[in-house]
């Protein structure tokens, strides 16, 4: 539910206050100017008239007689003329901000398809619709992809349910059945639905941010996610090749290790059924720190590549075989090293199987 809006009492508009303040710095300035006249001029003027061989000299009463009233009505004019003035100057001055409130208006009812694209040279009220431009697009684009997660991962949370509820359905019709294989086969429809959950609950995580920056070192982490997955690569006839240097970086263990271990089963499970191979490397770059894995296997269209990273997207087909996770591998690798400040790159090899390069910004404390 969205919050409610702030119980306010009601105020003046920032063009009235504007106005008000245009017309009330032109009257000071009036006077301050007619105060001016009076200091340095009128008194040193004789109070009284002077009659002399030139003629009549009047005297200080005579010109403020006179003075007076001709200044009472340019002081009038002038706050007359600043508050029209300034009314109008200062709606040119707020248009910009009058469109920006409207524009924000309309992305808090939901429409965040619409920019503001405001015209004309740089200033603060442009630098502002600018920022809220892109504020826009970035929302829009998460609030899509968290649409489209959503759908995916309601899609396969379902799968899971439905399978398990067939099966309990066959095992009330058919009280013959073999019960070890049905709960064999319930357990592993289980596990894949609390294995998808995991990977759910990490992704949000990832996203979240929700982690203390610790120092790190990626090639710690790659020897450990190898030595993990060893007896998987292995089991499937793939040999792993660990190499490189130091490379620190910043960010959080837990998660540099799930996106180091992420890669690593991703290049062991997507490979080449018998003498496949993965090479992972480490190296520092002036600012920067790369984890570097390749793999043999399939040639993969450029297009694919592109989609690896989304959720529930595999660049082979959906067939759950041992290890062959949930579909959400890239999706969390990707997402962490977002949370992390970091690019990753996806390159198709010419020969087959395909390069995963990820760079983070290497830690001050090295």
């Amino acid at each position: 539910m969205p919050e409610a809006e702030v119980a306010r009492e009601p105020g003046w508009s920032v063009r009235l206050k504007l106005t008000l303040s245009y017309a009330g710095f032109l009257a000071v300035a009036v006077v301050l100017l007619l105060a001016v006249v009076w200091a340095f001029i009128l008194r040193y003027v004789p109070a009284e008239a002077v009659n002399t061989i030139g003629g009549f000299v009047p005297g200080r009463d005579d010109l403020v007689r006179a003075f007076a009233p001709a200044a009472a009505w340019v002081v009038l004019f002038l706050v007359l003329f600043g508050l029209l003035g300034g009314w109008f100057l200062a709606g040119r001055m707020l248009a910009p901000l009058t469109r920006i409130t409207t524009a924000t208006r309309k992305a808090a009812n939901g429409s965040l398809s619409q920019r503001i694209r405001m015209p004309g040279r740089n200033d603060e009220f442009r630098e502002l619709a600018d920022a809220f431009d892109t504020m826009l697009e970035r929302v829009e684009a998460q609030v899509a992809e968290q649409r489209r997660f959503a759908a995916n991962a309601s899609h396969e949370l379902r799968t899971p349910l439905a399978t398990t509820q067939a099966m309990l359905d066959v095992a009330i019709t058919d009280p013959n059945q073999d019960t070890t294989a049905l709960l064999e086969r319930l357990r592993a429809v289980n596990t894949r639905a609390i294995d998808l959950t995991e990977a759910l609950l990490l992704l949000s995580r990832a996203d979240q941010r929700a982690f203390t920056p610790e120092s790190v070192d990626l090639s710690l982490l790659a020897e450990e996610a190898t030595e993990t997955l060893l007896p998987l690569a292995e089991k499937r006839g793939i040999t792993i090749t660990t190499a490189g240097e130091l490379a620190p970086a910043v960010g959080s263990p837990a998660l540099l290790l799930q996106m180091t271990t992420n890669l690593v089963h991703n290049a062991i499970v997507h490979n080449h059924p018998e003498g496949g191979a993965v090479w992972v490397t480490t190296t520092a770059a002036p600012g920067s720190v790369i984890l570097a894995i390749e793999n043999t296997g399939e040639v993969l269209a450029p297009g694919v590549v592109a989609t690896l990273t989304e959720p529930f997207q595999r660049g082979t087909e959906r067939v759950h075989r041992d290890q062959a996770g949930v579909g959400l591998g890239l999706a969390i690798v990707a997402s962490i090293v977002r949370a992390h400040d970091g690019t990753l790159l996806l390159t198709p090899r010419a020969e087959g199987g395909l390069r995963i390069e990820v760079r983070l910004p290497a830690s001050v404390i090295a």
